[in-house]
């Protein structure tokens, strides 16, 4: 089975230099690792897996334990022009780890102590590699919460977290992942290592952990993060409402943000989604589920989830108590972890995650199921699954089931391009938390326009060799 991109006289060089720095413990090239590191959680790629379609390989996995460690590898990649991948938990949905060029696979698992935790400033400090459940049960031990819960927490990490600018659940109130940040350590991509300073707030220039966030490990590697964590609150408490279309539920959301009351969880699912992924088989034709829950000190709970039951009873909303949306919540993980629900033998699903100011959301949601389900043989259904002050996200599954997988892919692509076509004319965005990776590259130029250019020389500045994650972020 053929993989190296390096050739062989060259990689026996490099593997040996890589020992050098990790220990032959920490470094593999075996033919069972390379398999494993050539694929993410991506639907599309997790088939071609299953048909066989095993390569990209990396050429060699390494897996450092320090920062120095990575800055080394990262300064021998320079020299020898090889790319370099970072890898934590490998839950992202995009292709954003295939090493489609081979080159070093940098897995940042074993850079996962928990370093610090400031109770005086409500922070943490913690090493990229640390799994986000790890962290949440550590903290959880001694009073303390992580607000940031991706339905991926048990099998991603906090540096994924912050390199692919990622929302959870609690997104509504507390914000998303770039919104807990403090401060960050990274390797940049000619191996120096950076650390931007623990301040509550700055004026001093740009915002400099910003160019790390989000960048899907093209403008660095992080490797250490400071988040704000907050105690556990004293009450979480949930309800559901019917509405009778999605316009009034939408304007609901909208009312409880205009009146300053704010859930920590809005979620608001069409017919489809809310008996498919609810299980609530009795939804009325064009009706729609909200879930909405409030924590914090009792009292507060009470008077916000009071003033929220008002607000949506205004827009025809009608209390169902809070069984479903509870069961929503006790087994949100079920379908990503362990066995997720979308890998299934003829069957190709995957998500849209769009998002637009109130103006425009619900035509987005229209536009983009329309695009979707055009041709007649896929089935979408969407959920609005993070909402702000100015507007929110929409979750837009769709789902193919094709026997021939090469027609399967078409159809899956034909999807993509009409869906992201449709968003964009629309006035929404290509990807609201899952990132860009390998599966929407193409689409980047037409959402950033004249400022790709910027994108592009920074990443050119930052990595002259172009070594760090290349074909990624459209990049």
């Amino acid at each position: 089975m053929s993989s190296s991109r390096i050739p062989p006289e060259k990689l026996e060089k490099i593997k040996k230099s890589l020992i050098t720095i990790v220990g032959e413990r920490n470094l593999s090239d075996q033919e069972f690792d390379k398999i494993s590191y050539s694929k993410d959680t991506w639907p599309l790629r997790m088939m071609e897996v299953k048909r066989g379609v095993l390569e990209p390989f990396p050429d060699v996995i390494a897996w450092p334990e320090s920062v120095e460690q990575i800055s080394k590898i990262i300064k021998l990649s320079n020299t020898e022009k090889i790319p370099v991948v970072p890898y934590g938990g490998g839950a992202g949905v995009t292709g954003g780890t295939v090493p489609i060029y081979g080159g070093i696979i940098i897995d940042l698992k074993k850079l996962d102590k928990l370093l610090e935790i400031d109770e005086k400033s409500g922070t943490v400090t913690v090493q990229a590699g640390v799994i986000g459940q790890d962290l949440e049960y550590e903290l959880n031990k001694r009073g303390y919460t992580f607000p940031h819960q991706p339905a991926s927490m048990y099998c991603s990490s906090v540096g994924g977290f912050v390199a692919c600018r990622s929302a959870g659940t609690l997104s509504s109130k507390y914000g998303r992942v770039e919104d807990m940040v403090v401060s960050l350590e990274a390797v940049l991509p000619t191996g120096e290592i950076i650390r931007t300073r623990k301040v509550p707030k700055s004026s001093v220039g740009p915002n400099l952990n910003q160019i790390l966030i989000g960048s899907e490990g093209t403008m660095g590697i992080i490797t250490e993060i400071t988040f704000k964590i907050m105690t556990i609150p004293e009450e979480r408490r949930f309800k559901g409402y019917l509405f009778p279309t999605i316009h009034n539920g939408l304007e609901a959301v909208q009312k409880l943000y205009r009146r300053n009351v704010v859930p920590c969880i809005i979620r608001l699912y069409d017919e489809v989604d809310a008996m498919l992924n609810l299980g609530m088989t009795k939804i009325p034709r064009k009706h729609c589920f909200l879930i909405t829950a409030f924590e914090g000190q009792r009292e507060l709970v009470d008077v916000e989830e009071r003033l929220a039951g008002k607000i949506c009873e205004e827009e025809g909303g009608k209390d169902l108590g809070s069984g479903d949306a509870e069961k929503w919540w006790n087994k949100r993980f079920d379908m990503y972890y362990p066995n997720p629900a979308y890998v299934r033998m003829h069957t190709l699903a995957d998500t849209i995650d769009t998002g637009a100011t109130y103006d425009k959301l619900e035509d987005l949601y229209l536009n983009v199921k329309k695009a979707v389900e055009k041709g007649g043989k896929v089935q979408a259904m969407a959920h609005f699954s993070h909402f702000y002050p100015e507007g929110g996200s929409i979750y837009m599954i769709f789902a193919l089931t094709e026997p021939d997988d090469i027609r399967a892919e078409e159809i899956y692509k034909n999807c993509w391009d009409q869906g992201m076509k449709a968003a964009v004319e629309t006035g929404g965005t290509m990807s609201h938390h899952h990132s860009i990776g390998l599966l929407k590259s193409k689409y980047l130029k037409t959402e950033l326009g004249s400022s790709y250019e910027v994108l592009r020389k920074l990443k050119k500045s930052l990595d002259p060799n172009n070594i760090m994650n290349p074909g990624k972020l459209g990049l």
